[in-house]
């Protein structure tokens, strides 16, 4: 008898869900239930999900950024089978492997002056803790400062520098030595710098929790703290490099020249979990900084042959299709048409981003009765009529959207950066009609509130 991967789907496709309410997560199968995710999917290509019965979804998370270039895309898909059929030596680690060395080549042409050094890891978590390690042994300074509201993952490194609240319930105490400074408040980061015991200010150019964006003069001047105090800057561009924002790196908008850089999610092409931190060459040469201290730090997966294989055919799709370009552009499109909404729709408070990173904020109405059911919703748990919007993008819409963070009235779009006309006529239809629909208290968009209240009120 031969394992045939076809086959075991096949068999066993209708028990998904029961499997993790059995053995991973029952309450993340729940929510999927209560919310309508429950789905089948089939097959993914592109900017698209089919499901069991053949239908296709629209899918505006793209892995939370990881599928940039879409599912499937085949020149990535040709690399990764020409890998596993070279068979070559992979994981030797006591060598120095060709495309490792290959693609670090090639993610230096692409970073700010001064970024001469590269370690690969595995996740964004991944790459942020290791930068995170380097700088307070560069710098032998202890502390971290970060930004409220900022997401750099869930690790308990990483954690410790999470300013959701949501997210570090319950999981304290986290690493001593980190610091948290609101937004556009320069004079609490230079609080916290002159103390003289920072080793590192780490940001995301536009936090991908709300997609909040700071003001123009904001990050140019954190950088010049940052320099004037000997602290570290890292820019966290996981979720919104590699051509998110318009830019290859988001911080290209302010003509940012962080000492390091976080890289991850669309790296990998979709296939391949990889991670890279690219650093000024005097910070690797301290963490590194003789022969005995060669392994110093390290990782098992890192510099594998099919993540650097990916990260090599991935780099090559955004030159050769111009996906950079494409992300400005298009995205500049979907922002404006979305952001004339506004005219029409009271509740749509903010339209805002870069490149295909789009936020959409909703506040409450003026109408008294619809105010009292937003009053209702919000009292159960704040947030919760962003969920109306992305559960009836769901069900109306076969649209795959999120809210946009914990507590907050956003809708998140991280559509692949492949779409084009089709995409944006079909989004912007979509909300132009939810909006009109949430103007009837016996509509579809507030049909399914009382379930949510109630869901929410048990939790």
């Amino acid at each position: 008898m031969t394992f045939s991967l076809t086959q075991l789907i096949e068999a066993r496709q209708a028990n998904q869900y029961s499997l993790h309410t059995r053995f991973i997560s029952p309450q993340m199968a729940r929510v999927q239930e209560i919310i309508g995710f429950d789905k089948l999917y089939t097959r993914g290509e592109g900017a698209y999900l089919w499901d069991a019965d053949g239908n296709r979804y629209l899918d505006l998370l793209a892995g939370f950024s990881v599928f940039n270039l879409g599912r499937g895309h085949p020149v990535i898909k040709k690399a990764m089978q020409e890998a596993l059929m070279l068979e070559r030596p992979n994981l030797v680690k006591m060598d120095c492997p060709l495309l490792a060395g290959l693609l670090a080549e090639e993610l230096v042409k692409r970073m700010p002056p001064g970024l001469e050094a590269i370690f690969f890891a595995n996740s964004g978590a991944d790459a942020v803790d290791t930068a995170l390690k380097f700088a307070r042994y560069a710098t032998k300074r202890p502390r971290i400062v970060f930004l409220d509201h900022a997401f750099h993952g869930l690790t308990l490194g990483t954690l410790s520098i999470n300013g959701g609240e949501a997210f570090r319930k319950g999981f304290e105490p986290l690493i001593p030595g980190a610091a948290m400074v609101a937004m556009n408040d320069l004079d609490a980061l230079e609080k916290e710098l002159r103390k003289g015991d920072v080793a590192a200010f780490i940001v995301e150019p536009i936090q991908g929790k709300g997609v909040y964006i700071p003001e123009d003069d904001y990050l140019p001047e954190e950088q010049r703290l940052c320099r004037k105090y000997g602290t570290l800057f890292i820019c966290d561009e996981v979720q919104v490099g590699m051509g998110r924002a318009g830019k290859f790196l988001c911080c290209e908008h302010w003509n940012l020249e962080p000492d390091m850089v976080t890289l991850a999610k669309s790296l990998g092409g979709g296939y391949v979990p990889v991670s890279a931190v690219i650093m000024r060459r005097e910070i690797n040469n301290k963490v590194f900084g003789h022969l005995k201290r060669a392994q110093v730090h390290s990782t098992t997966f890192g510099q594998n042959e099919m993540g650097m294989a990916a990260g090599l055919a991935t780099l090559y799709v955004m030159d050769e299709e111009k996906i950079i370009e494409r992300s400005a552009t298009v995205g500049a499109k979907l922002l404006a048409r979305l952001a004339a909404l506004k005219d029409h729709h009271e509740m749509i408070a903010d339209v805002r981003g870069k490149g295909l990173i789009i936020g959409i904020e909703f506040r409450p109405p003026s109408a008294l009765g619809l105010r009292a059911a937003w009053t209702a919703i919000e009292a159960a748990e704040k947030g919760l009529f962003t969920q109306l919007v992305v559960m009836s993008l769901m069900r109306d819409h076969r649209m795959l959207t999120q809210v946009g963070g914990p507590g907050v009235n956003i809708v998140k779009l991280l559509p692949p950066l492949i779409i084009g006309d089709e995409e944006v006529d079909a989004i912007v239809k979509a909300f132009d009609t939810i909006m009109h629909e949430t103007k009837n208290l016996k509509g579809r968009v507030w049909a399914t509130s009382g379930e949510l209240i109630k869901q929410a009120m048990s939790s």
